[in-house]
């Protein structure tokens, strides 16, 4: 298998460091079959004494075609039982050879809540080298981008430990703790305006402030901005539309806001900040400008592009972004997640509805199932014939696959479709992630959650002889924060006046009825606003039904949406609301998983 370089080491060797990264790229994705073989034979011959592979009948065998035979597909509820007795201390060889070293939180199961993944020391390595590919690639579209920073918004969230002792967080929680961030060598790549520490805080408002802060005094130093998910990046933004000023007082007089009291925080911008009268001059006359149009060039003005996901749910977000950045060029750079990093986008100035990403065979081994009609009613992978899995140099241009990927043909979820080649590697756009209705950060919400929710918050208003008729869902991005809507038609069968209490009541009965990301990023993030119920009249969901029949839906097969994004629609359901109401508090949240204990 073809040795990735290693990462820079001085912007001296940039171009060639790049030449090297860019032919192992090319070696790799011409030869993916061969690849993806030796990745197999390597994860097979490294695990042949492990307990599961032992327990399904491998028996130390590492050819690829016993594997395929042998091997059932799963869910992560089918590995559930072998990853908690990791969680709860079991150091023997149950999925893996190597230690497992901490567990990565996902995004939630079905089921609401987080998944652990287990992950090995040597794989923050492998992740590393998807990073150490990214700026290569820009290089080619965007050149001296290594004259600059970039100018990224990143944040770590909460750790818990399980019963066993092993820490589980988010994979990017999980990486930025790391030596491989914390000292990492020069890589354009990863050269940042914030530092290490304010990155590493835990409390959220510090952190946004110093890096906001740190920002604007390097602000035409700046070359790229973005954060992880473009929600992220519009909060940054709101941020600083709210707190100029202060930011202001502190980059004229070259002082740091008391309320920055983290003492690392402070150090580090403090190393940053000096006193600069004339830049504060200009960034209070551009943000007391009446729009806020093109903030981010007007601001940054050097700046090439936003990197930011926009690609699934975040596409919501793009014209707040064209907005803000006054149509500067979206770049989506990677395909990853908690499961394993998959690849990156070869064309990043693409168009976001045309982002393609090529998965990089090194990765992982990787197999793909083809979607059928069929595929919208069972949960369980295991209701699939394995046989019907093809292998990644086999996929067929146009169609869409289940993607399959790490722990022994595990089922990641995502939906793809496979968009063209790079050599024998194929190229995939993001089409969803399977069941997901609402979203509006790192939350997952699915519609029979949504619906078990929604069933328990109206037992409220039985007292008032009244009943649920039917309701959908929207996740309003309108504002930053944004918030879930529901649309409730009521049936009533008295004149009896529901109060305002009641209504909120059914709001934070739902919330609490959500899983625990969609509560932390309410919660400790702030990255959800209060959910609202809007009452509408009797009627509506005809309405809504013969607008649907008149745009070509059967009449027999028509069933009210469970969640709406279509502009007319919400607009319909809009119209005709007669009440609203929020949340009147936050929902309970703990940092960690309920089974799991506090670090």
């Amino acid at each position: 298998m073809p040795e990735a370089p290693s990462a820079l080491t001085d912007d001296g060797s940039f171009d060639e460091n790049n030449k090297k990264l860019l032919q192992f790229f090319e070696n790799i994705t011409t030869n993916a079959d061969e690849v993806q073989k030796k990745v197999l034979i390597e994860i097979l011959s490294r695990n042949a004494g492990v307990e599961y592979l032992q327990r399904h009948g491998l028996n130390g065998k590492t050819d690829y075609e016993t594997f395929r035979k042998i091997m059932p597909i799963v869910t992560y509820e089918d590995l559930k039982p072998d990853i908690d007795r990791i969680a709860d201390g079991d150091r023997s060889s149950i999925l893996c050879s190597q230690p497992i070293s901490e567990f990565l939180t996902s995004s939630g199961t079905s089921g609401g809540e987080r998944k652990l993944m287990p992950t090995v020391e040597e794989e923050l390595g492998r992740r590393s080298l998807l990073y150490s590919l990214l700026m290569p690639v820009m290089d080619q579209f965007v050149p001296d981008l290594h004259k600059g920073k970039g100018m990224y918004f990143l944040f770590i969230k909460s750790e818990a430990k399980t019963p066993g002792g092993l820490l589980a967080r988010p994979v990017l929680t999980s990486y930025y703790q790391s030596s491989y961030f914390k000292k990492r060598p020069y890589d354009p790549c990863t050269n940042y305006t914030s530092p290490n520490e304010t990155i590493l805080c835990l409390d959220s408002y510090q952190s946004m402030y110093s890096q906001i802060l740190c920002g604007l005094c390097q602000n035409t130093q700046v070359l790229r901005v973005g954060a992880v998910f473009a929600s992220g990046f519009i909060r940054a933004i709101r941020f600083l539309e709210k707190h100029w000023p202060i930011l202001c007082n502190d980059i004229k007089a070259g002082s740091l806001n008391p309320q920055i009291t983290d003492p690392e925080v402070r150090g580090a911008v403090l190393k940053i900040l000096k006193p600069n009268p004339k830049l504060a001059e200009f960034i209070e006359t551009e943000c007391s400008k009446e729009s806020w149009k093109g903030i981010i060039p007007r601001l940054w003005p050097n700046t090439k592009y936003v990197d930011v996901i926009v690609t699934g749910t975040m596409s919501q977000y793009i014209p707040t972004l064209n907005y803000y950045g006054n149509d500067l060029p979206l770049v989506c750079t990677m395909y990853a997640s908690s499961e394993c990093y998959f690849g990156i986008n070869l064309n990043p100035l693409c168009k976001p509805s045309e982002v393609a990403y090529t998965l990089i065979p090194t990765m992982g081994f990787f197999e793909f199932l083809p979607v059928t009609r069929e595929d919208e009613g069972p949960e369980k992978a295991s209701t699939y014939d394995k046989n019907d899995l093809v292998d990644l140099v086999d996929v067929e241009l146009g169609h869409d696959f289940f993607f399959f990927a790490g722990l022994y043909r595990y089922r990641v979820g995502d939906i793809l479709k496979v968009a063209g080649f790079k050599n024998k590697a194929p190229q995939f756009h993001f089409v969803c992630r399977k069941n997901v209705a609402l979203s509006i950060d790192s939350d997952k919400t699915d519609e029979v959650e949504l619906h078990d929710a929604v069933v328990k918050a109206s037992i409220n208003l039985l007292p008032f002889e009244a009943s649920l008729t039917e309701y959908t869902s929207f996740a309003d991005t309108s504002a930053i924060p944004g918030h879930y809507v529901l649309y409730w038609e009521l049936n009533k069968s008295s004149e009896t006046i529901i109060p305002t209490t009641v209504f909120q009541d059914c709001c934070l009965t739902i919330e609490e009825s959500l899983n625990s990301v969609y509560r932390q990023c309410r919660v400790s993030d702030k990255s959800i606003g209060p959910l609202e119920i809007k009452v509408v009249e009797n009627g509506t969901f005809d309405k809504l039904m013969d607008y649907a029949i008149s745009n070509g839906a059967s009449i027999n097969q028509y069933k009210a949406p469970r969640c709406v994004k279509y502009a007319p629609i919400i607009e319909l359901l809009n119209s005709r609301v007669i009440s609203n109401y929020f949340s009147p508090t936050c929902p309970k949240w703990v940092p960690g998983h309920k089974q799991w204990c506090s670090s």
